[in-house]
């Protein structure tokens, strides 16, 4: 960088780092212009449609002329139905007004960091962790207080690793449940002993339940804030429409927060994106109201993936995997291999054409992550590709 772009820009813009997630996913799509025969596996989305009533409920309002500003924390309508839909599944009693509806659950991770994290704050997350986490702390002024969690845990944090990583100046612990990148799920026991020791502490949870709908092996979602009453003031829910619904394009997430949060977001938001999409609102309100049954197709296809996938990896030498619980991710272990988790993609991207993401953009360079959100036919093909060229290497 040079010198003059160096003082014209902000000190804390400098500090973040390029998304290596997204950087994989263009340079894949670059080749695939090309005309290169590319299987991917670095897909962050659902590669369903979004279902057909919720895109006809935005249609209908766009052509009805809801065009409009709505209130900068969403619309009423949508508020109460979210605040319903906490308290029916996840036994969260939240008012309308400690809810605030945001261009995405990044946008509501983001606005919470800004309105908790005082510089020289500490923020506690796993790692692996979800790659825009240590971004979002660093342009809060805060500092990362990352617990390692190998895969021998279960990429899970241990109660004891958590105390023993909180200080006075710890603000604010974030979880991830299912986890990005490794499909990890807490369970209610695993929480609740997580829970006790914020409570124990007097420190805020933001629990990024963005995957809730997508858990498998019958497995049941628990949300941290329902497990104590002395969660209640302390508890941070985030949830949007990317994921469950498939519509990563819309934008649509909220966080539900302590009323003094809630307010102190809905202000920022105020002077920054304003409210999110008038139309687009509609559209997650239908999703929330009617959009079950769509989900569960879709539940159900990406279980069927993950253990197709599962089963072809059992079959390759030298392959270590997690077998994730939920999300549409697997996590592999790449140290047998000898090569950092950049070089493993880079080579074989090149040589073998399969795309995924190296590990190290999620806090782990001994590992990589592959998204079945893909066809049958690719994930087949892809893993073939990735055995064979395995094998060349031996």
């Amino acid at each position: 960088m040079s010198q003059t772009t160096t003082m014209r820009l902000a000190n804390r813009i400098q500090k973040v780092q390029p998304s290596l997630t997204l950087a994989i996913a263009a340079k894949a799509k670059q080749m695939k212009q090309q005309g290169i025969d590319l299987v991917s596996f670095s897909a962050g989305e659902p590669d369903f449609d979004t279902p057909e009533p919720i895109k006809q409920k935005a249609i209908e309002s766009l052509k009805s002329g809801f065009t409009k500003y709505t209130p900068a924390s969403g619309t009423p309508e949508l508020k109460a139905a979210i605040a319903q839909k906490l308290a029916q599944e996840n036994g969260l009693n939240y008012q309308p007004e400690q809810i605030i509806v945001s261009c995405g659950a990044k946008h509501s991770i983001y606005n919470v960091l800004q309105v908790l994290v005082n510089e020289g704050d500490e923020v506690i997350f796993g790692s692996p962790y979800w790659l825009s986490y240590p971004e979002m702390v660093t342009l809060a002024g805060g500092r990362s207080v990352v617990i390692e969690t190998p895969l021998e845990s279960g990429y899970k944090i241990k109660p004891e690793q958590l105390e023993s990583a909180i200080t006075p100046k710890t603000k604010l612990i974030i979880l991830n449940s299912p986890s990005n990148p490794t499909g990890a799920v807490y369970n209610r026991d695993e929480l609740k002993a997580l829970a006790a020791i914020a409570v124990k502490k007097n420190v805020c949870v933001l629990s990024d339940e963005i995957y809730e709908k997508l858990i498998f092996d019958g497995a049941d979602h628990v949300s941290i804030g329902a497990l104590m009453p002395e969660m209640k003031d302390l508890a941070i829910t985030v949830n949007g429409a990317s994921k469950a619904y498939s519509m990563t394009g819309w934008r649509l997430g909220y966080a539900a927060c302590p009323a003094d949060i809630a307010k102190a977001v809905s202000s920022l938001q105020s002077h920054s994106t304003s409210n999110p999409t008038s139309f687009a609102q509609v559209g997650f309100l239908e999703a929330i109201q009617h959009g079950e049954s769509a989900v569960q197709k879709m539940k159900a296809e990406f279980e069927k993936r993950r253990n197709l996938m599962v089963e072809l990896f059992s079959q390759i030498k030298g392959v270590k995997y997690f077998k994730p619980a939920g999300a549409f991710y697997l996590f592999l272990d790449i140290s047998e291999f000898k090569l950092t988790s950049v070089e493993f993609a880079d080579k074989l991207l090149d040589e073998a054409k399969v795309a995924l993401v190296p590990g190290i953009a999620f806090g782990d360079d001994h590992a990589v992550r592959l998204s079945f959100a893909a066809s049958e036919k690719n994930i087949r093909e892809g893993i073939r590709r990735i055995g064979e060229w395995l094998k060349s290497r031996a």
